[in-house]
């Protein structure tokens, strides 16, 4: 087992970046080679998920500037969706706009609501290179929208303006 492995895991966790990182505002490049290290990138994307308790995790929130994030998360009737994405993009956003709660491990002691689209649908390859196309709705849409930004180099504070914006920068700021 690797230091820092989580049990039953073969990947290893890895610290997250937090909010002035410089990695967490650069652009991810694609990944071009799919192979052992895409496949460790992966599995240590969810070990260093699961230790730090989130539901999504983006490569360069562990300092790797590659477009791949990786979730285990419920949607709005509590159904579980678990995978990964490389080279993702938000394809298609629709349905309601919803103002709900949003938060971020590399934002820690921060939330906020932010504006999202209540529908999302993101294409991209699985860690083989077949493609896939993964369509959310409510809470898991919210996730794949807030995963695809964080490849872009946005953080979830960037969406939001006046007292939300300044009352979500402040916690940050006093976080341990």
């Amino acid at each position: 087992m690797h230091r820092g492995a989580i049990p039953g895991s073969s990947g290893s966790v890895h610290p997250l970046r937090l909010s002035a990182d410089p990695a967490l505002r650069t652009r991810c490049a694609e990944a071009v080679s799919f192979g052992a290290e895409l496949d460790r990138l992966v599995e240590d994307l969810f070990a260093s998920m699961y230790a730090a308790r989130g539901v999504g995790l983006a490569a360069n929130q562990i300092g790797v500037l590659s477009r791949v994030f990786v979730y285990d998360c419920p949607d709005d009737e509590d159904r579980r969706h678990l995978g990964h994405v490389v080279n993702p993009r938000l394809v298609e956003t629709g349905g309601v706009i919803v103002r709900g709660p949003e938060s971020c491990l590399s934002l820690p002691g921060a939330e906020a609501a932010v504006e999202r689209h209540d529908r999302a649908v993101v294409e991209g390859y699985d860690r083989t290179g077949a493609p896939v196309r993964i369509e959310g709705t409510g809470f898991f849409a919210r996730c794949l929208q807030h995963e695809c930004d964080h490849l872009d180099g946005a953080v979830y504070t960037d969406r939001l303006t006046g007292l939300r914006r300044r009352r979500a920068l402040r916690a940050v700021r006093r976080a341990p």
